[in-house]
């Protein structure tokens, strides 16, 4: 999945690392698309209100955009550790960031509940 949900993740991740806006470049690079595609579908992010574009720049989550990520964050982390704890994968962030938008928050909620008190307990 390279879509909106992935996209507004690897945003907000960046957002947190550095200060925005984010350049198109450092989700090509997050995501292993071509700076291309990063910049097309920063595009279409702010044609639906979900980021500020500032050509040569780069990105910044809106408010409705914020608020869409952080729940895909919350999925993000929550699938992450049951890859991690659970399934035992190596690769856990980024099949957890492949999957983030497509899991439900009954399913998200589901997962949590089997995960130990402690992620980190589970390794």
């Amino acid at each position: 999945m390279s879509g909106v949900p992935q996209y507004l993740l690897a945003i907000y991740i960046a957002e947190h690392r550095r200060s925005p806006p984010v350049p198109p470049g450092t989700l090509a690079e997050m995501l292993d698309r071509s700076p291309a595609s990063a910049t097309e579908m920063c595009q279409r992010l702010a044609d639906d209100g979900l980021v500020d574009y500032e050509p040569y720049e780069g990105v910044t989550l809106t408010e409705a955009g914020r608020e869409r990520a952080e729940q895909l964050h919350e999925t993000y982390v929550t699938v992450s550790w049951f890859f991690r704890g659970v399934l035992d994968l190596d690769d856990h962030e980024t099949e957890a960031m492949e999957l983030a938008g497509l899991v439900s928050p009954t399913v998200a909620e589901r997962l949590a509940a089997t995960l130990p008190s402690d992620p980190e307990a589970a390794e």
